[in-house]
């Protein structure tokens, strides 16, 4: 969610200070880019995963705080709400000692997390949606303590003047008002993070674009929300309208969302950062005391810290990042359109899936967003988020296919020669493609598992509604411990 904020109030000069620093760093990072002042001869990859905090029952548990204390790892960080935690997996190479020790490395941190969080009877639970989640549970109450989420939170509603609409219809009906942005806590992603050069990143930004919505079929895992069965993926439409800062006549006029696919394909990473200037008022306008254009001047690196808080606040699907690491700048694309979970062996097969493909689309000779309107990518994300691995999306050459279809005769074979190029052996790509295979042969992600495991709880058992969830929720939980990718879990 961005840097620590002190609590406080916004005056009329703050934004107008604000607004000018901001195009100051707007006319330093355009500098940058003209004199190639990036760090992109060893590109990394990275990864964040937030998860949901739950009890001994597989109940929200409000104890992110108490969690935080007892793991004791600065890799791990609050979220929105009190029952969300985020951990941020130190950036590597992308075959730097293989996908076995990179998954090593994230089940030693999340099974030392585990350990640490049921001493305070806690659990972590990587899912979209915990499916136990009710309304009652994101109130203001369920706000982390970190003042920047109450900051934000007044902000948001500021300047809407009013209450937040949640309108979603899927095998049941959602309408509801919420009085703060707590119910985007509800929804825990997987971020994967790639960095690129500046001349390479409009062409991977775009490629991102075009996969979303195969992404989110392939790896839906939010079919549930407050008791409701919903889209397969929730968190999209739940996660735009949490935020959203346009009360009703705003919208009609056309004002962009904050949360946001965007409006068309780019030229330049610069593109992204001048739209945001351009289209979107500062929520949280924090002016810091270095000056970006004479820190360029005189040859240093600077943290363009009111560029990249602005950014923060802006919710693209695929977000452009600038950061500086040991005092060189770099460009990285970040991935959020994913669910967290089911197991680590499903997020390292949608990573291998994500950076194989996007490096073979920004390779092939004609780029598929050449031949792809900008609205068809739009589309497909709904559609996918909607109707999950059993969605028809729309492919250049192809005109709208199975989802299943789509990926195994067209998409895997251009992922597995990504990873190729990317120094990946078969060794390697062969167990982390193929579970993407897998999923695809037998029609099952998180999303169908969840479901099938709910009906069929809730029709044995008649325990009611949340306790059917509840139950489905702690099978969910042991399942996710044998990290066997979902396609293989049982439903009997």
């Amino acid at each position: 969610m961005g840097r620590d904020v002190p609590a406080l109030v916004f005056t009329r000069e703050d934004r107008r200070r604000y607004r000018i620093k901001m195009h100051r760093c707007l006319d330093a990072f355009a500098e940058m880019l003209r004199a190639s002042r990036f760090e992109s001869e060893r590109p990394q990859v990275g990864l964040e995963i937030e998860l949901n905090l739950g009890d001994d029952r597989a109940e929200p548990a409000m104890r992110n705080v108490d969690v935080l204390e007892a793991i004791a790892d600065p890799a791990w960080s609050t979220e929105l709400g009190r029952f969300n935690l985020e951990i941020n997996i130190p950036p590597r190479r992308l075959t730097a000692g293989g996908p076995d020790a990179w998954e090593a490395e994230i089940r030693d941190a999340l099974n030392h997390a585990e350990s640490r969080a049921a001493t305070v009877g806690a659990h972590l639970i990587m899912i979209g949606i915990l499916p136990t989640l009710r309304q009652e549970d994101v109130g203001g109450a369920a706000l982390s303590e970190n003042p920047r989420y109450r900051l934000l939170n007044d902000q948001v509603f500021a300047a809407r003047g009013e209450d937040l609409r949640i309108d979603i219809d899927g095998a049941d009906r959602l309408r509801t008002y919420a009085d703060t942005i707590t119910p985007e806590a509800a929804c825990t992603s997987t971020q994967f993070h790639l960095q690129v050069s500046p001349e390479e990143f409009a062409g991977y930004w775009n490629a991102a674009q075009a996969i979303a919505g195969v992404q989110v079929a392939l790896a839906a895992n939010s079919p549930f929300l407050f008791g409701k069965e919903l889209w397969h993926e929730t968190r999209i439409p739940l996660f735009e309208q949490a935020t959203d800062t346009r009360p009703q006549e705003i919208k009609v006029q056309g004002v962009r969302p904050r949360v946001w696919f965007g409006e068309g394909w780019i030229n330049s990473v610069f593109d992204l950062f001048e739209e945001n200037l351009r289209y979107f008022p500062a929520l949280l306008p924090l002016c810091d005391e270095q000056d970006p254009v004479e820190t360029l001047d005189r040859g240093d690196v600077p943290e363009l810290a009111e560029l990249t808080l602005h950014n923060g606040t802006i919710y693209r699907w695929n977000r452009p990042v600038y950061a500086v690491a040991q005092d060189k700048p770099h460009l990285r694309v970040e991935n959020r359109v994913l669910p967290a979970g089911p197991t680590v062996a499903d997020i390292l097969a949608n990573g291998a899936f994500y950076y194989g493909l996007t490096r073979a689309l920004v390779e092939e000779d004609r780029p598929v967003w050449s031949r792809m309107s900008f609205r068809a990518a739009e589309d497909n994300l709904h559609t996918a988020a909607r109707q999950g691995i059993e969605a028809r999306l729309y492919w250049p050459g192809t005109g709208e296919v199975p989802v299943p279809e789509l990926v195994l005769r067209r998409l895997l074979p251009l992922a597995h020669q990504g990873l190729e190029r990317s120094g990946m052996d078969a060794a390697w790509r062969e167990p982390l493609l193929g579970v993407i295979e897998q999923r695809c042969v037998t029609a099952r992600n998180g999303a169908v598992w969840q479901k099938e495991m709910f009906h069929r709880i809730d029709a044995t058992a008649r325990a009611g509604r949340h306790e059917a969830l509840r139950r489905m929720t702690q099978l969910y939980v042991d399942y996710m411990h044998l990290n066997a990718p979902v396609h293989t879990w049982p439903v009997d």
